[in-house]
């Protein structure tokens, strides 16, 4: 039986000899011991090292076979990495808009309500830090923030 060292070995010369670039053998390896491993939890085999072998040539085909057509569908430009991420102008106004309608939401709550809301969303206090630093009752609290965020989320509605 041969160490996991020698199946390795033999299996990127394999691969290299297949046409497999040198940077990108020991991915290709890594990937192949991890199906040995997965397919042994469930399996047994007679050669560990014709699996891993076989898995690697069979790996680094498929990459091949995806790069080549890859490369025919966008013209070798990885166009993920080239496009734009930001939200498109009429996504932004929305945004803008909602958010200048929750400003005016929050404007017309009761202050004491808005304290309430702001440091438990905002700042992450729980309601026993906020009824301390308030100098009230933790259903008082409770209460502030529920009805802060009923009256919100009715104002929104439709936004």
């Amino acid at each position: 039986m041969s160490t996991i060292a020698q199946m390795l070995g033999k299996a990127r010369a394999v691969v290299l000899r297949h046409g497999v670039a040198p940077q990108d053998a020991d991915d290709i390896l890594q990937e192949a011991f991890a199906r040995l491993e997965a397919y042994t939890r469930t399996h047994e085999l007679r050669s560990q090292e014709a699996f891993l072998v076989t898995a690697a040539v069979n790996i680094s085909r498929d990459q091949a076979r995806r790069r080549k057509h890859g490369l025919m569908d966008s013209g070798g430009l990885d166009l993920e990495a080239i496009a734009d991420s930001a939200p498109q102008p009429e996504e932004q106004a929305r945004a803008q808009e909602r958010l200048r309608r929750a400003s005016t939401g929050l404007a017309r709550l009761d202050p004491k309500a808005r304290r309430c809301l702001l440091m438990q969303r905002l700042d992450g206090m729980t309601f026993v830090q906020i009824a301390e630093r308030e100098g009230v009752s933790v259903a008082a609290v409770e209460k502030r923030v529920a009805r802060a965020v009923m009256f919100l989320t009715g104002w929104m509605d439709g936004w």
